[in-house]
């Protein structure tokens, strides 16, 4: 293994340092979809569990995930989907989540999962964004898309008046004439690998959310490469916790998607508790749990963790990718369950998941996000000058491979600022890869804040903010925080006649917004520092706020 080491080939292509990986190349299949990549050879675990609830135990077997992905798809082509349209899916997670998402796929439609948490007006947002043409909710979601203006297809045991029913309409598919089928088989009706078939929104590396348009083929290729060092003999032996929301392109690609190409058990947890956590974790023998670092940090200092009998525990790895985690909370875990392996990875929506990552073949060092994955190649450049730099110097994070998506959704300025001319995809973080080829994040040079792993884009807060009669203008930064790895902190200049506190500012953006985007702290100043090109000083402003938090807190 050592003598492929970094295989960094430090091919001056065009004075260029490129850097791949240290294993083969691994074989991308060509014309198969996402469906029947992940479902290959599926009738070999027809009876073997897929997916259950961590609360309930409602499953489903590896024979009814595939029966329900066809009967789904039959069912939306007989409603009237066409290939290449958007459906929204605004759930939590749910046992059927990846059966409706694989349907829509098969059915040749978009999946585009949205957050049930969200508010109403910014999920009508991304209807509108994505040109939706259906969306797949529940009873508890559906006072959030009822007016949306699509028909809504609810899951679970409840009837909604002026929607169509899930069970009935698989039942329905069931029952649906020749026809329908016929229509499978007109040549514009083929369903291509190189066809789109997600549409994760993201805040990308400049703020606002974009859709990002992947194919079948990205997909696909991500999977060859996340999974090349999986052996026959762990097929069917991994137990996952499915918490990271499946909206997100972690939880549908690297949980729902890659458990079931290793045909494997997922425990869906639609939320986060402590004590409902851990009783899963031993009820269900999980084994492979990817979480974020607030949960990490609970695990290690929340005196209920001590309730529990932990020896009981059959988890062998956590893996961390929402957020950096801090080194001496990684020290504490390490201590408190020294059996379990936990790997740091590192991914984006526009890569179609994770880029670089651990393997049982070769872990990373400690606080590396893992090293170059197969087909892909990264190098590393100067933000200012563009120019690709040498091991051991940080630089902008640059990718190039299969799975790099084919562009943000209507929106060419963005993916240019994205993806240059050349096909490398521009991550916006800074890091660095050493000299055993495992790579190492130092800085991101987004500007995005990460809340309990979930993105909160400023300039959407600095937009609510600027709407309020009292506010001339505002910036909006990320302050450290032990719980939740990062808040929203607002710097604000009221006009001369503003009566507003600054609870009353808080509130007003917590009125339109998702609660994990809420402003924590809000500052009112006469004026935000800005560079001569207007660009808001957020550097500077980070360093004040801190600095009049620490006066306050003396």
């Amino acid at each position: 293994m050592g003598t492929h080491a970094v295989e960094c080939s430090q091919q001056q292509e065009e004075g260029e340092y490129i850097f791949r990986s240290r294993y083969p190349p691994v074989q991308v299949p060509d014309n198969v979809t996402l469906p029947d990549f992940v479902l290959h050879n599926v009738e070999l675990y027809a009876d073997r569990l897929a997916f259950v609830d961590a609360t309930t135990s409602k499953g489903y077997t590896y024979g009814e995930v595939a029966r329900d992905i066809r009967r789904f798809a039959k069912a939306l082509r007989s409603l009237g989907l066409r290939k290449g349209r958007v459906v929204l899916v605004v759930l939590p997670n749910v046992p059927e989540y990846a059966i409706v998402a694989l349907g829509i796929m098969a059915a040749g439609g978009v999946f585009s999962g949205a957050n049930p948490a969200a508010h109403s007006s910014e999920i009508m947002k991304q209807v509108e964004s994505a040109d939706g043409k259906l969306i797949v909710s529940d009873l508890p979601t559906y006072h959030k898309v009822k007016d949306c203006g699509l028909p809504v297809i609810i899951l679970g045991e409840e009837r909604v008046e002026g929607t169509i029913h899930w069970d009935e309409l698989l039942e329905a598919a069931d029952r649906a004439s020749s026809r329908t089928d016929h229509l499978t088989n007109q040549e514009d009706e083929i369903v291509q690998q190189t066809d789109l078939c997600a549409l994760p929104f993201s805040s990308g590396t400049t703020g606002l959310s974009k859709g990002v348009m992947l194919t079948h083929r990205n997909l696909v290729a991500n999977l060859c490469s996340t999974l090349f060092s999986v052996s026959p003999e762990m097929i069917g032996q991994v137990t996952t916790l499915g918490l990271i929301p499946f909206f997100h392109i972690y939880g549908i690609t690297g949980i729902c998607c890659a458990t079931i190409r290793n045909k494997g058990k997922v425990v869906v947890m639609r939320r986060y508790e402590l004590r409902a956590f851990l009783n899963a974790l031993i009820a269900h023998e999980v084994t492979f749990a990817p979480i974020v670092p607030p949960i990490i940090l609970a695990l290690v200092k929340n005196p209920i963790v001590d309730e529990f009998e932990l020896k009981k525990l059959k988890l062998r790895s956590i893996m961390t990718a929402a957020a950096p985690l801090a080194p001496e909370i990684l020290n504490e875990f390490e201590k408190k369950f020294p059996d379990v392996q936990v790997q740091e990875a590192y991914g984006m929506t526009e890569h179609s998941c994770i880029t670089l990552s651990h393997s049982d073949q070769h872990i990373a060092k400690r606080n590396s996000v893992g090293f170059i994955l197969p087909n892909l190649e990264v190098k590393f450049v100067d933000p200012d000058t563009g120019r690709s730099l040498p091991k051991n110097t940080p630089g902008e994070i640059c990718v190039k491979s299969q799975c790099v998506m084919k562009g943000y959704y209507k929106n060419e300025s963005e993916t240019c600022l994205t993806i240059d001319k050349d096909g490398w995809l521009h991550t916006g973080d800074i890091g660095y890869i050493d000299n055993d080829g495992d790579i190492f994040l130092v800085d991101r040079i987004k500007e995005l804040i990460k809340y309990k792993g979930f993105q909160v884009a400023p300039a959407e807060l600095e937009g609510i903010l600027l709407t309020h009669p009292s506010v001339e203008d505002a910036a909006v930064v990320g302050l450290p925080d032990e719980e939740a790895g990062e808040i929203p902190a607002a710097w604000v200049v009221l006009n001369s006649k503003a009566k507003e506190s600054h609870e009353d500012i808080i509130n007003y953006v917590a009125s339109t917004i998702a609660q994990y985007k809420r402003v924590r702290v809000v500052q009112f100043v006469d004026s935000i520092p800005k560079s001569p090109s207007g660009k808001i000083m957020r550097r500077l402003i980070k360093e004040k706020m801190l600095e009049k938090l620490k006066e306050c807190t003396k």
